[in-house]
């Protein structure tokens, strides 16, 4: 097929026009007006006869639901989820209009939200789409979620969806949300998450006159601190680095975020305030770490205040064996396309959590591969075959886990 045939292939294709105009709806931090996916999406569920929900759990914070309907409604429910939202852009560093939704001769299809995550959203509905054209009814019933500010930590999205009687009527049973791309052959798999944990220490010391040598200063205590922090980070980095086996995801990464204390230059202050972004690994678990925490603030001379604002619970990843039929399921229809997949712990957080502190299942997949990672990044792309073939890829995934048989 030529290329000129090819381009004109891709633009006539109904699912990436929907993709397209999908990403062409500014939903970006930090002020959104969700009117615009709403009642685009109310419209794909009109065309595609779903039965279709807007539920504000918060004000100006809509969960679109759509539901289709499987043969044996009575057992557990798949939950497909996706967020409306996107991450902030820089228009001048992107080679076309982030909302423009461009696509090159070459099938790049530009856009804030083409891998994170506006594409998997549209897949899910497209499999809908393919599975009604051929007539096919499967056994579970099937939601398909459009959520909010999954990118702030959901916190006014699925976090309070979960805990409302509506959720609980869903009866999920497996759920599927959004992975990340892989660079080569590889499709990434993820069966579980770090956990977050964002600690600000307020390090009090001996005030005093800049030209003096007071004895334990908050800056004293700041640097020591800081040295404890930074050689676990420099011994985790080594883990990584030595073992070809572990992930980003395998290992705890520590990052300085933020500094701030002090009046004046000649003022030693009283306090300083230093933030950690911490991302915990399975082991040592956020316990664990929060007692090396305390330890080295110990270490570091006490009298340093300890903050983590609201705590993401440690859970329980979701079981990758014969006793996860839904699992045993999906991994069928992989080995079936004869794809090969990557299981690991995703390295940062996504709504998936809020479901599997419910004690879901659910298991992070974005069908994106041989392409490069771009979520959050300038000029975000993703190829139009490589969407196309993850229409395909979920349609057999989607198939094999709606059609798991209860266990009697």
């Amino acid at each position: 097929m030529s290329r000129n045939a090819k381009v004109h292939e891709w633009e006539n294709n109904v699912d990436i026009q929907i993709f397209r105009e999908y990403l062409r709806i500014p939903s970006v931090h930090p002020d959104i007006d969700y009117d615009g996916c709403v009642e685009f999406l109310l419209r794909q569920a009109s065309i595609l006869e779903l039965p279709c929900e807007v539920i504000e759990v918060d004000p100006g914070k809509p969960v679109v639901l759509m539901t289709w309907n499987g043969t044996h409604p009575e057992e557990g429910s798949i939950l497909l989820n996706s967020h409306m939202d996107v991450v902030p852009v820089y228009a001048a560093k992107w080679s076309y209009p982030p909302f423009s939704a461009h696509m090159t001769d070459d099938g790049k299809i530009y856009g804030r939200g083409s891998q994170d995550m506006k594409c998997v959203g549209i897949q899910f509905l497209a499999v809908i789409r393919a599975l009604k054209r051929e007539g096919v009814r499967l056994r579970r019933t099937v939601h398909v979620t459009f959520v909010p500010d999954e990118e702030i930590g959901g916190t006014l999205g699925m976090k309070e969806f979960v805990k409302t009687d509506r959720f609980k009527q869903l009866n999920v049973g497996f759920a599927i949300d959004e992975g990340c791309a892989s660079e080569n052959e590889v499709f990434y798999l993820f069966y579980a998450e770090r956990v977050l944990r964002r600690v600000n220490f307020y390090i009090s010391g001996t005030p005093g006159h800049g030209s003096l040598l007071l004895k334990n200063t908050a800056g004293e205590k700041a640097r020591l601190l800081i040295d404890r922090m930074m050689d676990f980070r420099k011994h985790e980095e080594t883990r990584l680095a030595n073992n070809s086996k572990l992930f980003i995801g395998d290992v705890t990464t520590v990052n300085l975020t933020m500094m701030s204390g002090g009046v004046q230059s000649n003022v030693v202050p009283p306090e300083l305030m230093l933030c950690f972004d911490i991302r915990v690994s399975l082991d040592p678990g956020a316990t664990a770490m929060e007692e090396k925490i305390e330890q080295w603030c110990q270490e570091a001379g006490g009298g340093i205040r300890i903050e983590y604002g609201e705590k993401d619970p440690e859970l329980q990843p979701t079981k990758l064996d014969k006793s996860n039929p839904f699992w045993v399921a999906f991994k069928r229809s992989i080995n079936a396309m004869e794809l090969e997949i990557q299981p690991q712990v995703l390295p940062g957080a996504t709504d998936i959590r809020f479901l599997r502190e419910q004690g879901i299942p659910a298991l992070g997949f974005s069908p994106m591969n041989n392409t490069p990672i771009l979520l959050h990044a300038h000029d975000e792309y993703l190829g139009a075959d490589v969407f196309l073939k993850g229409i395909e890829i979920y349609k057999n995934i989607i198939v094999s886990v709606a059609n798991v048989k209860s266990e009697s």
